[in-house]
């Protein structure tokens, strides 16, 4: 379901200040054309033949039948066209306030041209998505999930997305004299992979849409659910073991997935490196902090029909497991792992705000950023530039749903003396280069004593940090 434009309406109808059709001009003016980046370009051509066998790919990605080069002009007509009606659409109703233009706009895309447009494209490409679906879809507004940890208050959007895997993994981490360890030890890195290890178990077993699956949300973020957790947690050997929870009695679930120790877990997932996802953090003269992590059109994409608009493929973070919380059913949520992040020092108002890309890793990195920051007193650009690690000790969110226990990947900035002492706890090391990190977040800050807005973008892709 194409649900992003209606959750921005929604967040500046409610707590925004301005039309629609001030905040859309950006956008107009990069779809009417901006200069082909060498990354870009080097991404359509990887992808290149699956273009050109979806629908609309090649009029868009590949115009005279070719990839376009670093430097020429690239134009989204179509889709700029799509935003203008939708400014006219304000425009027509801008006699009876801002309020009533942007929920025109919104009436305009999901139950006028464009709903009809996407539902017509959907059936003839083959899909299940039709206009009477966009007409009865609304977005509504939720509490976040929180969890406290050493004097700070941690907010992440709820057990729909992986979001709640960081704060369980604070729990866990919060019986930890992690300062004492020091950043980039072995102590320190096996701690914490094991601790993600126990949150993401709880992940695949309980995290699913709330609308049709009863998650166990208070309980598994409950400081005594993590006392009992805590104590699977050995310090010198690297769990093989996938260990779900019991929050119903704060023990451990039966059925859970072994892999005994010496056996030789199944080989590494490919890499897929995220290209289609990006991260947004702000912070306005008013201390309001934004964090978003907009994603899932990604390349090859079906494009409804003269639109300009590229479907989501995320539909394929379902299981098609039996009783999987996350199974596939009408109307339902596939679990996301885009996971946005607020943080604020308690009694004050929130002071953070980051994001990133990275599929299943969005939370590892979120999480080591965090405590770069809370534990050892990093700088917003010190925490994003610190090496970096990620277990794939979890079911794979997309593709066939692997799980590779045990196997850790790790940057080549981390010392040789640790990386050999992870070997030699059992962890299954790939080394990474010392820059290659999938994951990339952007992070600002407000200090609500000064006044101080800063930011940092993390170097190992396109990330920028700048004011205005």
């Amino acid at each position: 379901m194409p649900a992003a434009v209606d959750g921005l309406l929604l967040a500046l109808r409610e707590h925004g200040t301005l039309r629609f059709e001030d905040v859309i001009q950006p956008a107009i003016e990069y779809a009417e054309g901006f200069p082909m980046s060498e990354f870009l370009s080097s991404i359509i051509a990887s992808r290149a033949e699956a273009i050109r066998q979806m629908p609309g790919g090649t009029r868009l990605f590949l115009p005279d039948g070719a990839v376009p080069r670093p430097g020429e002009v690239f134009r989204q007509i179509d889709l700029a066209r799509t935003l203008r009606a939708m400014v006219a659409s304000e425009k027509a109703a801008a006699k009876k306030g801002r309020a009533a233009g942007i929920d025109a706009v919104r009436d305009f895309f999901y139950r006028g041209p464009i709903a009809s447009a996407i539902g017509a494209a959907s059936e003839q490409a083959g899909g299940l998505l039709r206009a009477s679906d966009l007409a009865a879809y609304h977005a509504r507004l939720e509490p976040s999930e929180s969890v406290t940890y050493r004097g700070w208050e941690v907010h992440k959007v709820g057990f729909w997305s992986q979001g709640p895997v960081m704060l369980q993994t604070l729990n866990l981490l919060e019986g930890y004299h992690l300062k004492g360890m020091g950043p980039g030890s072995a102590d320190y890195i096996h701690t914490v992979v094991e601790a993600m290890k126990l949150a993401f178990a709880d992940r695949d077993r309980y995290y699913g849409d709330p609308d049709f699956v009863k998650v166990p949300a208070e309980a598994l973020l409950s400081k005594a659910y993590a006392d009992k957790r805590r104590a699977l947690i050995d310090r010198e050997h690297a769990s093989l073991e996938i260990r779900p929870g019991d929050p119903a009695d704060l023990g451990i679930a039966p059925g859970g997935q072994a892999a005994a120790r010496g056996v030789t877990p199944p080989p590494a997932p490919p890499d897929r490196t995220p290209l289609g996802t990006t991260c947004i953090n702000i912070v306005d003269a008013q201390g309001n902090l934004w964090s978003a992590t907009p994603s899932g059109a990604w390349l090859p994409s079906v494009i409804a029909g003269d639109t300009g608009i590229p479907l989501s493929q995320r539909m394929q973070a379902f299981s098609l497991a039996q009783g999987h919380a996350n199974l596939l059913a009408p109307g339902k949520l596939p679990r996301y792992t885009l996971t946005q992040k607020l943080a604020r020092r308690l009694g004050e108002r929130p002071t953070l705000a980051f994001s990133t890309p990275g599929l299943d890793v969005q939370d590892q990195t979120l999480l080591e950023v965090f405590l770069n920051i809370a534990e050892f007193g990093m700088t917003l650009q010190e925490a994003v530039e610190a090496p970096r690690f990620d277990s794939l000790h979890l079911e794979e969110t997309f593709d066939q749903h692997r799980v590779a226990p045990g196997r850790l990947r790790i940057e080549g900035r981390v010392s040789p003396e640790v990386i050999a002492e992870l070997g030699r706890r059992g962890h299954i090391i790939e080394v990474l280069g010392g820059w290659s990190h999938a994951s990339a977040p952007t992070i600002v800050s407000i200090d609500r004593k000064t006044g101080v807005l800063s930011a940092a973008a993390d170097p190992r892709r396109d990330r920028y940090a700048f004011a205005y």
